[in-house]
């Protein structure tokens, strides 16, 4: 058993995933069109960082119950968690990228953290080793 997808609900695709491939340095696995229930178009984009599994796909807000969701899938709590190997090149190069840090790092018993926003405005942790 493996957890495949999660989705994140984005304003629009395009955008979306010029951030995170730009700017957190995911790959984009796959942008395939594809029609809602009732037909009309939408797609399928799912990215992913290198090496993982779990991959995002990125679902643009289609109507008036989806389009609040954006930027507040967990209510306002950090609700993705990106563990990187060196905390201190991976801040540095999302900052030249223009990614919103909300707190500054800090180091905690389980390894260095920094809140940021992704292009929608959920609030992530990034995650390195103390």
């Amino acid at each position: 058993m493996r957890l495949d997808l999660i989705t994140i609900v984005v304003d629009d695709y395009d955008p979306a995933i010029e951030f995170y491939t730009r700017a957190l340095g995911f790959d984009l696995v796959e942008d395939s069109p594809s029609r809602t229930n009732d037909g009309r178009p939408k797609r399928w984009v799912v990215v992913r960082p290198p090496g993982a599994e779990t991959g995002i796909l990125l679902a643009r807000a289609d109507g008036p119950q989806q389009t609040p969701a954006v930027g507040n899938q967990v209510a306002g709590r950090v609700g993705f968690f990106l563990q990187v190997d060196d905390f201190d090149a991976a801040h540095a190069r999302m900052t030249a990228a223009g990614v919103e840090f909300v707190k500054p790092p800090r180091t905690e018993p389980y390894g260095r953290v920094a809140v940021f926003l992704d292009i929608a405005g959920n609030r992530w942790d990034l995650l390195g080793p103390a």
